[in-house]
């Protein structure tokens, strides 16, 4: 539902920001020294809405993410017949790899969103991109269709076994807890199951993230450092080592649990709302969120 995923992305893009500054920031000259010195930092310097930068993407993508993850999760789970963790896996994840097409150019523009004027409360004069559809025009006049579907290959690395094990750990738990819509612990149940499983595929697929992060800001400032993504890995474990892998990750877990909690609430009320105060959901597993901003 559409009200669900902009409380998903409301509740999460400020932890976005801090994953994206904390993943792609200079090993050597680092802005930040964790996650909370980095939210406090940008409010510092950027005030509040500095965590915001570059939400325009995802709202607006967020129509089309949903109707294609929903739609070929769907299809695909009635193509398999019986409902499964297994076919559920399978299902999440042809549906990531087709949303990929969107995902990708919508996740540069937030990036590049993100990265701009960092540590600068005031924007400057001359900032290189007014919004997130001028970030994707500029970047297409510049590097034409390539350049949009930057990070293309790393985006699918992540998206198919993430939202396969979205799926298939959401289906796991909500089976293993035993919910039923006579249940008084339903909700709850349900929203523990999601925020769980938003956790699970992050930290599942989160190395791919870093790289596609720092793929997809390259060259922000002007010089581009990775020629690949095989660069960018190289270039990544030598300075950094192999932790670098986890950058940004605390502010991601902490982020997966309430957003994909805020999502599930939210899609409740609203089919409560719109069967009637004394109806309850009819079935025990809500449409599924989408993991990015609502996960």
């Amino acid at each position: 539902m559409l009200s669900s995923g902009v409380v998903g992305v409301l509740v999460g893009h400020p932890f976005d920001t801090v994953k994206v500054r904390l993943q792609v920031q200079r090993f050597d000259k680092p802005l930040y020294r964790g996650t909370f010195h980095c939210f406090q930092s940008i409010i510092r310097q950027e005030t509040v809405f500095g965590l915001y930068k570059g939400i325009g993407s995802p709202m607006m993508g967020l129509t089309f993410i949903n109707a294609i993850v929903f739609g070929v999760q769907g299809n695909t789970m009635r193509m398999l017949g019986e409902d499964t963790p297994t076919n559920q896996f399978l299902a999440g994840a042809a549906a990531g790899i087709l949303q990929s097409v969107i995902c990708c150019p919508m996740e540069l523009a937030k990036t590049r969103m993100q990265m701009q004027d960092t540590g600068q409360k005031k924007s400057s004069s001359k900032k290189l991109y007014k919004n997130s559809l001028d970030c994707l025009w500029h970047i297409y006049r510049r590097e034409g269709l390539r350049g949009i579907n930057r990070g293309m290959v790393t985006t699918l690395v992540r998206e198919a076994p993430g939202f396969g094990v979205y799926f298939w750990s959401y289906a796991v738990l909500t089976q293993s807890l035993g919910c039923e819509p006579s249940d008084r612990y339903m909700i709850p149940k349900l929203l523990f199951s999601g925020g769980m499983a938003g956790i699970a595929s992050w930290i599942v697929t989160y190395p791919a993230d870093v790289i596609k992060s720092r793929l997809q800001a390259d060259g922000v400032g002007g010089v581009n450092q990775y020629s690949s993504i095989a660069d960018c890995v190289r270039q990544s474990v030598r300075k950094e080592g192999y932790m670098v892998f986890t950058r940004g990750l605390t502010s991601t877990v902490i982020r997966a649990f309430p957003v994909n909690a805020a999502t599930f609430a939210t899609v409740t009320l609203v089919l409560t709302y719109a069967r009637g105060e004394e109806e309850g959901p009819e079935e025990c597993e809500p449409r599924h969120p989408d993991r990015h901003e609502s996960g």
